[in-house]
């Protein structure tokens, strides 16, 4: 049974919240005592997202590639709730499937400035609220592929590598203080973003897993969930896989 006090008190932004993985990790942050701020792009999906949590939530439509927009929402959610004690970053794109000498330039700087830019913006917002407060937990979210590099996802690939890269810098830099930085490198797992893949490229993904299944939403929510307690109180700049057995270092 779920510690249903174990959120109580902390308030939560979940970038990409609307759907997926950060809907999951929302609703089980609800359900443990917690607040949250959805940032998300889609209006309608938060707003659907909203009706099931009258005012434990709040939702702010925004592109995380826009930094004005993420400080101002940070700002917003910060006086809303009276902080920010969490952040789970996991707004992200896949951009097309195709080699890197014919990837197109403009998908490619997009791909960066959501998944990298965008996510570094979130983690420079909240930061300061986190200091002032004494206490933070940021959970970036990565993937295997920023370990083993995908073929025909150049971008992606990069765009999660780097996010592990900031992850573990990031980490260190709040080491002294009661805010821990992790990130979360999950295989593939069927949400709405397979949308954006071949399905050439899904069925890469799961040939690679040894479990042969993609994993369950509700398995990368309870990871996060953990890394986002206060539980998680001597682990910061590390890197937690859930792949099913893919990961080799």
């Amino acid at each position: 049974m779920a510690d249903t006090t174990r959120f109580n008190t902390r308030t939560a932004v979940v970038t990409g919240g609307a759907a997926g993985i950060g809907l999951a990790v929302i609703e089980r942050i609800v359900a443990e005592g917690g607040r949250a701020a959805i940032w998300d792009r889609d209006q309608t999906q938060i707003d659907a997202a909203k009706a099931k949590f009258g005012d434990k939530v709040i939702g702010i439509a925004l592109d995380v590639a826009d930094w004005s927009a993420v400080e101002a929402a940070a700002a917003t959610t910060a006086q809303t709730f009276g902080g920010i004690d969490i952040l789970v970053a996991s707004a992200g794109i896949t951009g097309p499937n195709t080699t890197t000498w014919q990837y197109p330039v403009e998908d490619w700087r997009r791909v960066i400035d959501v998944n990298l830019n965008g996510l570094f913006y979130c983690d420079k917002a909240v930061v300061p609220h986190m200091l002032e407060k004494g206490y933070g937990r940021i959970v970036n979210i990565a993937s295997i592929a920023g370990k083993e590099g995908n073929p025909n996802a150049p971008a992606y690939s990069a765009s999660k590598a780097a996010v592990i890269g900031l992850t573990k810098s990031l980490g260190k830099e709040l080491a002294k203080t009661k805010i821990t930085v992790n990130c979360v490198t999950p295989a593939a797992v069927r949400t709405g973003i397979f949308a954006q893949m071949s399905q050439e490229h899904i069925d890469f993904m799961l040939s690679k897993i040894p479990m042969g299944r993609f994993g369950e939403i509700e398995e990368v929510a309870s990871l996060i969930c953990w890394l986002a307690s206060e539980e998680c109180s001597f682990t910061t700049g590390g890197v937690f896989d859930i792949s099913g057995g893919r990961a080799t270092y």
